[in-house]
């Protein structure tokens, strides 16, 4: 069952907060250690995005780390994860290597889709991961498809659902959710929808997108039950992902959390002005930037000094700078790349015979 709502520190927003650490500190390091992983990734990515080595467009996720983080940390091999354009770090945690990941952006052969999916869509089957969608809210049926489809395999098996703030004002979102709540009625559909509120959709916030600015409560509406959690407390979202995720493992019904957190980097690599935002309103929700949270809390728990905070910080500096050197030095993909996977079985067309 949800945990008591309390008041937090980002508007005066409900969420749950100050949970109870869900894993031992040992764990706790390595999230953080996944954490500046992330960070120290998406920061490349910008700047190879700036320098022209990245092709098509690219949404990082820093400020969200957390949400990502500890929700995955709730996965068990077998689940599904399926999310939008923001997916760089969905992929990481599930185990794709960096290498593969920067190579994928870089448009290379080596990369996770062979440079054909690009930034926005990354896919790893293998590890659970059915894609990340570059249409806003396309993905929502599809991954309330999955999860109907999970349970009529009868398995056990769940299906994470990230989906933004902006996703919920689409009519994609309305009819998948209606069905999921039909679906849940006869506990067909152990679906966890997952919504990174970052307080904008491109560079229009919430309360100019949507009359209802409770976006949790809008599932109400197709009878699926929900809670907010402090998107930027990892403690607090893990306590809360794993509660979700064993509800909805053990009912084969819906169930949906906001995320309550705040993206600290522009909208997309190529949007430099942010006019739509103050560096007041930014320098605000930087105080309060997931890493240093958890940081924090480590250092005052004796778990992480200085020294191990540089070591962490060379050691994630290193795997990346190894990625970006292996995607600038791969090749592209053969032109005969055009052709396969396409279509699937006998009539696939492989070129000219």
């Amino acid at each position: 069952m949800p945990a008591e709502n309390g008041q937090s520190e980002n508007g005066g927003v409900e969420t749950r907060n100050e949970g109870a650490v869900a894993t031992g500190t040992r764990d706790l390091v390595q999230m953080y250690r996944e954490m500046v992983l992330i960070r120290t990734f998406e920061e490349a990515c910008q700047r190879s995005f700036r320098q022209g080595k990245i092709g098509g467009y690219l949404h990082v996720y820093t400020g969200e780390e957390a949400v990502a983080v500890g929700f995955l940390n709730a996965y068990r091999e077998g689940d599904r994860v399926i999310t939008a354009y923001r997916d760089h770090p969905h992929a990481l945690l599930l185990g794709a290597e960096p290498k593969e990941v920067m190579a994928e952006l870089y448009g290379k052969r080596t990369g996770l889709v062979k440079g054909k999916g690009g930034s926005m869509h990354l896919f790893n089957v293998e590890h659970g991961l059915m894609g990340g969608y570059g249409i806003v809210g396309g993905h929502i049926p599809v991954g309330v498809g999955m999860a109907y489809a999970l349970k009529y395999e009868q398995t056990d098996h769940i299906v994470q659902l990230f989906l933004g703030d902006g996703a919920m004002s689409q009519g994609a979102f309305h009819e998948a959710a209606n069905l999921a709540g039909l679906w849940g009625k006869s506990e067909m559909c152990p679906c966890l929808f997952i919504v990174e509120n970052n307080q904008y959709g491109m560079g229009t916030s919430v309360e100019r997108t949507t009359a209802m600015t409770d976006l949790a409560a809008k599932f109400n509406s197709y009878g699926i039950e929900n809670e907010k959690v402090d998107g930027m407390d990892l403690e607090a979202v893990l306590e809360c992902a794993h509660q979700a995720v064993d509800r909805v493992r053990e009912s084969g019904k819906p169930y949906a959390v906001e995320a309550v957190t705040y993206r600290i980097a522009p909208h997309g690599a190529a949007d430099f002005f942010e006019k739509y935002r103050t560096k007041e309103e930014i320098q605000e929700w930087e105080e309060r930037d997931p890493i240093k949270i958890v940081e924090k809390k480590l250092r005052d728990a004796g778990d992480l000094d200085d020294d191990k905070v540089e070591e962490i910080e060379n050691e994630t500096k290193q795997q990346v700078d190894e990625a970006v050197k292996f995607a600038d030095e791969s090749e592209p993909p053969p032109e005969e790349e055009l052709y396969s996977d396409v279509y699937a079985g006998e009539d696939e067309y492989m070129g000219e015979e």
